[in-house]
């Protein structure tokens, strides 16, 4: 252990279940000494997210529906009588109906749209509006993009949109908290066998492809994910911010 983030507190939104990226960054988080902070949508996941807290020496595992307003408003003051200085959040939360992935991008409904776009981005800016008065000594705001935000991805459809979102809200959202000393940025990760991707259709093949035609020519895990989060979350990356980083194997800057 290096200790990296030794004294920091972390706030981590979206763990799933322990194939989830976000739990892969919880584990480097702890690995380099951070505390570690969970959220669960509501009661259904809550014994999971115990377990998957306690494996993991979390010091606080509690809910957060991040579409419901009343969880958002009262989060800072859910978290402050413990931990009244939150220096890192990581959020990992994106949803789309089942439906709307499966039909064609142009028949996207409007409730489907509004759903993927408010779950999969307005809600960064929700839990960085709640959590910015215990962001008292700066601190870093991390999400999980996906190349689908820049490039059409078949199967990918309203979620590639909702991720653009995602993307040009980090951009604003660091121009405007950087006077605080708060960084944003996204990290792009390619394609991982987690619980969200089986919603996607034919998410074998994309997983071949990018085996066939990525520079390093394998698909990238949750570990270097998780390490690309340690550097954004450390002092190493003090000058990074407003930034989508791609951890993919150089996928993307490939042509045909």
């Amino acid at each position: 252990m290096s200790a990296l983030l030794q004294g920091k507190t972390a706030l981590i939104l979206g763990i799933a279940n322990k194939w989830s990226i976000a739990y892969a960054i919880a584990q480097a988080f702890r690995r380099e000494g951070a505390t570690v902070l969970l959220t669960y949508q509501g009661e259904r996941l809550q014994r999971s997210l115990e377990e998957i807290g306690g494996a993991l020496g979390a010091a606080k595992v509690f809910q957060c529906d991040v579409s419901k307003d009343d969880d958002l408003a009262n989060l800072s003051a859910t978290l402050a009588p413990e931990f009244p200085k939150i220096d890192i959040v990581v959020h990992s939360i994106a949803f789309a109906n089942s439906e709307d992935l499966a039909r064609p991008f142009l028949q996207t409904s409007r409730d489907g749209f509004r759903l993927a776009t408010e779950i999969s981005a307005w809600s960064l800016v929700g839990v960085a509006n709640a959590v910015r008065p215990l962001m008292t000594d700066g601190g870093v705001i991390i999400t999980l993009s996906y190349l689908g935000a820049q490039r059409v991805i078949e199967n990918y459809n309203v979620m590639g949109v909702a991720k653009a979102a995602l993307e040009a809200s980090v951009r604003y959202l660091a121009g405007e908290l950087g006077v605080d000393n708060i960084r944003v940025n996204a990290i792009s990760a390619g394609p991982i066998k987690t619980a969200a991707a089986r919603g996607i259709k034919d998410f074998s093949k994309i997983l071949e492809a990018i085996a066939a035609k990525a520079p390093l020519r394998r698909n990238c895990t949750p570990a270097e994910v998780a390490d690309t989060a340690v550097f954004l979350a450390s002092d190493l990356g003090r000058g990074v911010t407003g930034n989508t980083i791609f951890v993919d194997s150089g996928y993307q800057i490939m042509g045909l």
